[in-house]
């Protein structure tokens, strides 16, 4: 029994994609459930954005506040990100590059530009690493994503008719419904005097957020391949933008460790460049590039967790 807990532990992410893929494919395939599927949909997307604010709720109650602050591998990620950027963007504009290629680099880019994952933490915390540099990585994360998508974008996609400012404050408002209102929850929670004993509770439930994370990636999965079930293109295209989001997935993961192994901050820097805001990435591709460059962002989300859950796994195994 200790054993089979132990390989939940271990494993929970791969399983929770397991069972996401499973449950989106029985849907699918049997006729006989499509108007419960139908009915379903719109509860899992509302249920979704509470998974993540109960996420980062618990998290940020883990977080000491007066530890906040920028450090040296937040800059030079901050570089690769925008060197990375800038290079996708002049190499579509100078080569004048449309088509095909143009969706399969607006993958990619959707994938680099968009924001460190909130939940990057928590598989930091997971890992041992520095729950404090990966929350303000995350916020200085956010804060780059808004000032690089208004600039990029309208250059690659002119039909979007996106202005600065509108851009950048729908981007903010996303990020203040999403970071800031669960960390002043947070802080309200270790502060008041009444609420001492729940804080002292809900931080002393083993990897609760993790948990909440794992059920959350149940239901990202099924989304992920209804995305992929539905894209209107041939499957040798989909397979190149899902290897283009493996290759660009175990670069950034690679780059992140490298640059924080020179700040004895590995962990942290590589999940703060690897693990991404797919979530977000989807919804910018969505909204401002061509509809088949969600997929990247899409298949992007597998192969950072299963390099997550090969991570906790090492992890543990290191532990033991």
């Amino acid at each position: 029994m200790s054993k089979f807990i132990r390989f939940i532990k271990n494993w929970t992410l791969p399983l929770s994609m397991g069972i996401g893929a499973v449950a989106y494919l029985v849907f699918y395939y049997v006729e006989a459930l499509e108007g419960l599927s139908q009915r379903l949909a719109p509860v899992f997307d509302s249920i979704l954005p509470l998974f993540m604010f109960l996420i980062l709720y618990v998290t940020f109650c883990k977080v000491d506040f007066k530890k906040l602050a920028p450090v040296q591998w937040h800059f030079w990620t901050a570089v690769f990100q925008l060197l990375f950027v800038s290079g996708i963007v002049v190499a579509i504009l100078f080569l004048h590059i449309i088509g095909k290629e143009l969706i399969l680099l607006e993958s990619i880019l959707a994938c680099i530009i968009s924001p460190c994952a909130a939940a990057a933490a928590v598989v930091t915390l997971k890992l041992g690493g520095n729950l404090e540099q990966m929350t303000t990585y995350t916020f200085l994360s956010n804060l780059l994503c808004a000032l690089l998508i208004p600039v990029c974008f309208p250059l690659i996609e002119p039909a979007s008719q996106m202005t600065f400012w509108s851009a950048f404050s729908i981007i903010m408002q996303k990020v203040c419904l999403v970071l800031v209102v669960p960390m002043l929850l947070a802080l309200l929670t270790k502060s008041l005097p009444l609420l001492h004993r729940f804080h002292q509770w809900l931080i002393h439930i083993p990897d609760l957020s993790f948990y909440l994370w794992g059920c959350s990636l149940m239901i990202v999965t099924g989304t992920t391949l209804k995305n992929i079930f539905h894209a209107q293109t041939s499957i040798s295209f989909l397979l190149l933008i899902a290897f283009s989001g493996l290759v660009l997935c175990l670069l950034q993961y690679a780059v992140g460790r490298l640059i924080g192994r020179f700040f004895a901050s590995s962990i942290e820097a590589g999940q703060a460049l690897g693990q991404k805001n797919t979530a977000f990435a989807i919804w910018i591709a969505a909204t401002y590039l061509h509809p088949l460059s969600t997929v990247g962002p899409g298949c992007y989300i597998l192969w950072q967790n299963i390099i997550n859950s090969i991570e906790i796994w090492k992890r543990g195994k290191y532990k033991a």
